[in-house]
């Protein structure tokens, strides 16, 4: 299993950079950050500054959207990123959640996300795309690849996943949720054509290492956020199309206030019920984190990804590096065809 970490670019740039040397230090291979560029500080300065104070993490955005940002801007700024970077950036994608919101927009459509994705993947390594009745090709982009990873939960984000990207960034760490989505996942690789450990799964939670009871209320707060991508999924699909896992803890839900998006202590999570909590993150003592993340590999997970924004995040990579990263080296991810 491989290890990445996710940061929500509201802290001082010098504690970024420190964090992010903190975490290649401790045996992270992947460095996040958010994109939503009115609530929090724009991620593309940030992760130039992550990968100057790096040397081997591999970076990117979980996510950006295709509709804040013109698909070929996006492929410009990676492809500076992949020079400044040697090669190291990765594309984290989805329909647009906090960035489209906060601007009274909806998120995308899927049909919009794809073409997009292609769009900025062509571009950036380098090859000529008609976008828009235009011949566009960035003439001096370097030839590096650009992994790329959708955000998604429903059949069809997932379908669209398993046809064109390198993985799934599933934001939920309930083994049996993500296996669900995994099988289709595997679903969509499959009517393409493609093998089902071409598509990788990322798992993308907070981590908070202590008594459960003492450490529920730091990532509370992210069940709240996921319960907003199920909400629309309910919309789109009703509840007789998803697993009751995943609808039940959303039925009482009230509104969501984004000025205190991903907040720890957020009245957002006053709904949360101590089950979805202890479901949806990874908490407990280090041997738990252990037990869990095995449990998510044999669903299919490859990577684990640290939401790291709910305090005490150098003690949490510093654990993590001494306990938890060495405990799963022999771990590989459950994939059936």
């Amino acid at each position: 299993m491989q290890f990445g970490f996710t940061l929500k670019p509201d802290m001082p740039l010098e504690r970024i950079v420190s964090l992010t040397r903190l975490a290649e230090r401790w045996g992270f291979e992947y460095g996040w950050i958010f994109d939503s560029h009115v609530l929090w500080k724009d991620p593309y300065p940030l992760l130039v500054l992550m990968a100057q104070s790096t040397e081997r993490l591999r970076l990117g955005t979980c996510v950006t959207n295709p509709a804040t940002r013109e698909p070929s801007v996006t492929a410009s700024t990676l492809a500076v990123l992949q020079i400044l970077s040697k090669g190291r950036m990765d594309l984290g994608i989805g329909r647009g959640d906090s960035a489209r919101r906060v601007l009274g927009k909806r998120p995308t459509t899927l049909a919009d996300l794809e073409r997009a994705t292609l769009v900025i993947r062509e571009l950036c390594e380098g090859r000529a795309v008609e976008h828009e009745g235009a011949k566009l090709e960035l003439t001096w982009a370097e030839p590096h690849r650009l992994p790329v990873w959708i955000a998604g939960y429903g059949p069809k984000a997932l379908a669209l996943t398993g046809r064109i990207a390198d993985g799934a960034v599933i934001q939920i760490a309930d083994p049996a949720l993500v296996g669900w989505c995994a099988d289709l996942l595997r679903d969509g690789a499959s009517a393409k054509g493609r093998r089902a450990d071409e598509v990788g799964i990322m798992c993308a939670a907070p981590a908070h290492v202590g008594r459960r009871e003492d450490v529920r209320e730091r990532v509370r707060w992210f069940p709240a956020l996921v319960s907003n991508h199920v909400v629309d999924l309910v919309r789109r699909y009703g509840e007789q199309g998803l697993p009751e896992d995943l609808t039940s803890y959303v039925r009482g839900r009230p509104g969501y206030d984004y000025r205190h998006h991903a907040e720890s202590g957020s009245s957002n999570a006053a709904f949360v019920d101590d089950a979805s909590v202890d479901r949806f993150c990874v908490i407990g003592e280090p041997e738990e984190h252990v037990a869990k993340l095995r449990e998510l590999a044999a669903a299919g997970v490859s990577q684990f990804n640290v939401y790291l924004m709910s305090g005490e995040e150098e003690t949490i990579l510093e654990t993590y590096g001494r306990e938890i990263i060495p405990a799963l080296g022999d771990v590989r991810p459950s994939i059936s065809s």
